[in-house]
């Protein structure tokens, strides 16, 4: 697990010498400042299996020096696919990605049930059951819409303060409650052999695919697990707009690599924008409200309710997301950019 950043103050003087704090006089702190280049944005890495998250944060963030570095929805090391990691002011935005939609591709082992649901475990259970491609699609309208899911034991999951997947991996009985989540397509996509199927999801926040597996085989009379997984869509970010982490490592002594960085409003595509006068802009990065009579009349169409959450624009330059508030539009994350 990556350990967090030590924030910690330190307190010097003139040529880095302790303060010693004198009578009526109070010492100033200096916050550490953080190591690295200011570049912000978005990359779309096509994550290679047999690494992690986690891992693949610290590679871009070695790559490219830059300062500041996260990533907008986990992959496992035996899924490959699209990591969105973001880069700098773009960490404030990471929750709109992890909030968005997500299309997997996947393959099904049938006849073979693992406790991880997928190949990290071993075999649990098997049946000779193979279900036909008409028995599969049938059952699959079962599994559209809003349903209730059961994660997989082996998932980042806390209970009790510990992840799951601990209490799983040290042979703990692992009890997880089901999760509503949202199915908006699930596509049969082909059998290479009567063992296999091969599926396309379309899924909201929070779905685990290892458990449309194992419960798709359970409806089918049969048990099964996830052999292959690929993530093809993130949100905005996509194979069309991703990099290669061995195509980044290839073009990180150029000036290529930037080719690929996309702006942070990529991750804010659905939230609708503002324009703004700089002096309103001004006023929202010193943490200021703006009266929303200034601004609506430039938005004729835009329907800005009450909670409606925005992007704050001054030309081309991301200023703030805002949220309308009691005839204010009131800044909740300000964006510490510089016009180029």
């Amino acid at each position: 697990m990556r350990s967090r950043r030590d924030e910690r103050s330190e307190q010097a003087g003139p040529g880095g010498s302790p303060i010693t704090p004198d009578a009526g006089r109070t010492p100033r702190l200096m916050a550490r400042k953080r190591k690295g280049d200011p570049v912000n944005g978005w990359l779309a890495i096509d994550k290679p299996l047999g690494i992690g998250s986690t891992q693949v944060v610290a590679k871009v963030k070695r790559l490219l020096n830059a300062a500041k570095v996260g990533h907008g929805g986990t992959l496992d090391p035996l899924a490959s696919g699209i990591l969105p990691i973001a880069l700098g002011e773009a960490t404030k935005t990471v929750q709109y990605v992890m909030d968005g939609s997500k299309t997997y591709r996947f393959q099904v082992r049938w006849g073979e049930a693992t406790a991880s649901c997928d190949r990290e475990s071993e075999v649990i259970e098997t049946s000779p059951h193979r279900p036909t491609a008409e028995a599969i699609a049938a059952a699959l309208p079962a599994f559209l819409g809003e349903i209730d899911q059961i994660p997989p034991a082996y998932s980042a999951i806390k209970i009790d303060g510990q992840r799951a997947y601990d209490l799983a991996r040290a042979g703990e009985e692992v009890e997880i409650k089901p999760r509503r989540v949202a199915i908006k397509s699930f596509t049969l996509l082909g059998q290479p052999d009567a063992d296999h199927a091969d599926f396309e999801v379309h899924c909201g926040k929070g779905t685990y695919v290892r458990s449309l597996a194992r419960d798709l085989s359970l409806a089918l009379g049969t048990v099964g697990h996830v052999s292959v997984l690929r993530r093809i869509a993130c949100g905005p970010f996509n194979e069309q707009n991703a990099i290669s982490l061995e195509s980044l490592e290839d073009l990180s002594q150029v000036p290529a690599p930037w080719t690929f960085l996309l702006p942070i409003e990529t991750a804010l595509d659905d939230i609708p924008a503002l324009a703004l006068t700089e002096s309103e802009a001004r006023r929202l990065q010193s943490g200021n409200p703006v009266s929303i009579s200034h601004v609506v009349s430039r938005h004729p169409q835009a329907e800005l309710a009450e909670g409606t959450v925005c992007r704050a624009m001054q030309a081309e330059r991301l200023v703030a997301l805002v949220r309308i508030e009691s005839g204010e539009i009131r800044p909740v994350r300000v964006m510490n950019l510089t016009e180029e």
